[in-house]
């Protein structure tokens, strides 16, 4: 018998503004899969995000995670643990780029040495390193959104879902954020990520979704 997807969602409807955005939508990741999801803007791509990572309740459907239903908006904690979203247009605390890295761990209770290895590693990891203790004021779209995705990853998720994630960045910093998730991608990690960007569809090892009509649909080519 195989085992169950990582996660599921089957037979997702919402209905905003009177659109159905979701409309019979299903979707399955299973665990070390890399995905894209495409479609126009307003197709329900940053929605169907929000729904797989519990912060938007469908007006119907069921979502399970390794083969358990799961409520959104109430995951268990082992769940939301497990989970990490990166929006499109990220929100960092008024502290420095290390202590937003760090402070999912403090929160989760890791000791303070332990927090401390991991938080380097992930400045090293995101090539963070020379901005560390900068605030994020001062960063620019690029480092903030590579900053965002560190604060993700050394949480050590298992799924790890963005949203447009190389939006509005310049030359370098789409370069550069691109390299990361490529690397997240080449690690084995379980993405899911929504996306226009030629260079991310390009990436190695994804599969291809395209949501349209409230549906997905993989694409082959």
């Amino acid at each position: 018998m195989s085992s169950p997807s990582l996660l599921r969602a089957s037979g997702l409807r919402l209905t905003l503004g009177g659109r159905a955005v979701l409309d019979g939508c299903s979707i399955a990741i299973e665990g070390g899969e890399a995905c894209v999801l495409t479609g126009d803007n307003g197709a329900g791509k940053t929605t169907l995000l929000r729904v797989l990572a519990g912060l938007l309740e469908p007006d119907a459907g069921t979502l399970a995670f390794e083969g358990r239903p799961v409520e959104a908006g109430r995951f268990p904690t082992a769940v939301r643990h497990a989970m990490q979203f990166v929006p499109a247009h990220p929100l960092l605390f008024s502290t420095s780029v290390a202590a937003n890295i760090e402070y999912g761990l403090r929160a989760r209770g890791v000791p303070r040495a332990e927090s401390r290895r991991r938080t380097e590693e992930a400045l090293d990891w995101a090539r963070l390193r020379p901005v560390a203790g900068t605030h994020p004021r001062s960063l620019s779209t690029g480092e903030t959104q590579r900053t965002a995705i560190a604060r993700a990853w050394v949480l050590a998720p298992r799924v790890m879902l963005f949203d447009e994630p190389t939006a509005n960045l310049d030359q370098d910093s789409h370069a550069q954020v691109v390299e990361l998730l490529g690397r997240l991608v080449e690690s084995g990690a379980a993405v899911l990520v929504a996306a226009h960007d030629r260079a991310l569809l390009g990436l190695p090892g994804l599969r291809r979704l395209h949501l349209s009509g409230g549906r997905l649909a993989t694409l082959t080519a």
